[in-house]
């Protein structure tokens, strides 16, 4: 078997971020890209995603499984199945810090309309590559890095702005 026959890591290591962060008492999140194939209450999606609280208190019957997660949730006070293709998840981390990893963003399957155009979340050509479709990466956007150095060699300027934060979504 070769690594284009294997399985994905993806599960694996959903799995082992799951573990991670029940093991140190944080509480696990996985943002999803949604499309068809989730089933989510489609009324908190915002901006073709959605962000899911996986913990022990906010699911009943988790299965994180190598095709799908699935767990019962409540969402304003009603209980709902919820199923999401392991290829759909983008990322998973811990809500109280923020440390986890993000995946790359799925391939387009219906004619490049996948990834919302407002998302943070962007693919890129990577570099070298011929095709715009043969390759993609994923380009995390955020704050500009603080330049060398300011005017007349003064020690670069610490970031300006408001803090980045998450939003919760129950």
């Amino acid at each position: 078997m070769n690594a284009l026959e294997s399985t994905s890591t993806r599960p694996y290591l959903i799995r082992a971020l799951y573990d991670w962060c029940t093991d140190n008492g944080l509480t696990p999140y996985v943002a999803v890209l949604v499309d068809d194939s989730v089933q989510v209450p489609r009324e908190y999606v915002k901006n073709g995603e959605i962000v899911l609280n996986i913990s022990f208190d906010a699911t009943s019957s988790l299965k994180l499984g190598n095709d799908f997660i699935e767990f019962k949730a409540r969402f304003a006070g009603s209980a709902r199945e919820i199923m999401v293709p392991v290829n759909r998840v983008i990322a998973i981390y811990a809500r109280e810090n923020g440390q986890g990893m993000a995946f790359p963003v799925p391939v387009a399957t219906t004619g490049g309309e996948d990834l919302p155009k407002s998302s943070p979340l962007t693919s890129v050509p990577a570099a070298g590559t011929g095709s715009d479709e043969d390759a993609k990466v994923v380009q995390l956007l955020g704050p500009e890095p603080p330049t060398e150095g300011g005017p007349e060699g003064e020690p670069p300027r610490p970031p300006t702005g408001p803090r980045p934060a998450l939003k919760r979504v129950k």
